[in-house]
């Protein structure tokens, strides 16, 4: 079974012209990032309670290639770009594209908090101990840090469209740089000022590559690209005080939570590399069986995201506090004969759940733009509270649920009635 087998998405007229690049970067993007997270975790369980590690702190180079969340906002960026003009020639305004990209990005959320808000009350009242559960309801939480920072993307895409890209770019990654500097100085919360400046960088690359600006990165320059991002990563980790793992580890500086400047040289590498490649994946992503799974998956790659970890808790739950099983030691022989079954295993969840929970990345109804300054903190808000307390039982994910659900309906308004007939 696979994801290629998920029924094809509602027809609709394409809001922006596609570009088979970008897709190949979303889809492959947010596929290598579900199988990062389900080869993570180190599990074991005894006397009610789960013990959790992560695989790749034994492993950390692995992750200059596997952290591709540089590459995925700059994808985002290319999208948001090309979608917004598109929108803008056909006599659109700046708050009806935000009102719809608000809904498409916060809309399928809505269904994850309908499961997860009631399922640790359940789960621990048919004899789960509370300890897994609560470890579970935090985690899956935890993904909505993607969609409070796209979020924050999407708002500022309008305003950031009217600066040049070769102004508005070296600001921000100064931005990035001065940040690590305050940060590493002794003001940690500084830091976290890069969730804007780190990410906006990427994102605003995006909008270059959409406006023709990336052509002539090909070839030697593509390589040169490559290989000058990857040396300024070695050189930050050897002589800086950035840690090896491009994604954060208990204990140990983190180059995510709050993203550093490191991950800028990341995004460098990964983005030669990415221009390097970019004529064979489009002359493969031209091809019949190719075009059908990115035709199936790119549509549902926001479902696929926010519940893959529900699979990974399903399929994690059953094998240690089920069945005893626990993870063999990370990159030890046995732990990588067991990736693939392991992957199999959660691979035909996934599927399901997207196959019943797809539908929701198309919201009902229609976009409403006259509350969108009132929308847009309700949805971030919420997004961000969920991002810190997960479903885990309590008030704060039942009241930023609510405010989430707030911000989307002063964003929708009903479809129009059908005419009768008579």
């Amino acid at each position: 079974m696979s994801l290629t087998m998920l029924p094809p998405a509602p027809e609709r007229a394409p809001a922006a012209p596609r570009d088979r690049f970008i897709d190949v970067l979303r889809v492959f993007g947010m596929v290598l990032v579900v199988v990062q997270h389900w080869t993570m975790p180190v599990l074991s369980y005894a006397q009610g309670r789960l013990t959790t590690g992560n695989a790749l702190a034994a492993m950390p180079y692995v992750t200059w290639i596997s952290q591709v969340m540089p590459l995925v906002f700059f994808a985002g960026g290319a999208a948001n770009a090309i979608s917004f003009r598109s929108a803008a020639r056909r006599g659109g305004t700046a708050r009806e594209w935000t009102a719809r990209r608000v809904r498409r990005l916060a809309w399928p959320v809505v269904p994850l908090a309908v499961v997860w808000l009631p399922l640790p009350h359940l789960l621990v009242a048919l004899g789960v101990p509370a300890q897994p559960v609560d470890v579970a309801a935090r985690t899956v939480g935890q993904l909505l840090w993607f969609l409070a920072v796209y979020l924050l993307a999407v708002v500022a895409t309008p305003l950031l469209l009217r600066v040049r890209t070769s102004v508005a770019l070296p600001v921000l990654a100064g931005g990035a740089v001065l940040m690590d500097v305050v940060r590493f100085s002794g003001l940690e919360a500084a830091g976290y000022l890069n969730v804007a400046f780190v990410w906006l960088a990427v994102h605003q690359v995006g909008f270059r590559y959409a406006e023709g600006g990336l052509e002539r990165l090909t070839g030697r320059r593509a390589a040169g690209l490559a290989i000058a991002g990857f040396a300024m990563v070695a050189a930050l980790v050897a002589t800086g005080p950035y840690p090896a793992s491009m994604i954060g580890m208990p204990g140990m500086i983190s180059n995510m939570a709050p993203p550093s400047a490191c991950l800028l040289a990341l995004f460098a590498g990964q983005l030669g590399l990415a221009m390097l490649l970019r004529p064979a994946l489009n002359t493969l992503a031209a091809r019949p069986r190719a075009e059908a799974v990115l035709t199936a998956l790119a549509p549902r790659m926001m479902t696929v995201y926010l519940w893959h970890m529900t699979a990974l808790v399903a399929v994690a739950g059953a094998a240690t506090i089920g069945f005893g099983l626990a993870t063999p030691h990370a990159g030890s022989a046995a732990w990588w004969s067991a990736v693939p079954l392991w992957l199999a295993a959660l691979a035909p969840v996934l599927v399901g759940l997207t196959a019943m929970l797809g539908r929701f990345e198309n919201p009902a109804g229609a976009a409403a733009h006259r509350l969108v300054p009132v929308a847009v903190p309700l949805v971030g808000g919420a997004l961000l509270t969920l991002t810190i307390t997960g479903f885990a039982p309590g008030p704060a994910p039942v009241i930023a649920s609510l405010a989430l659900v707030v911000g989307l309906a002063l964003v929708s308004r009903p479809a129009a009635a059908a005419p009768r007939r008579r």
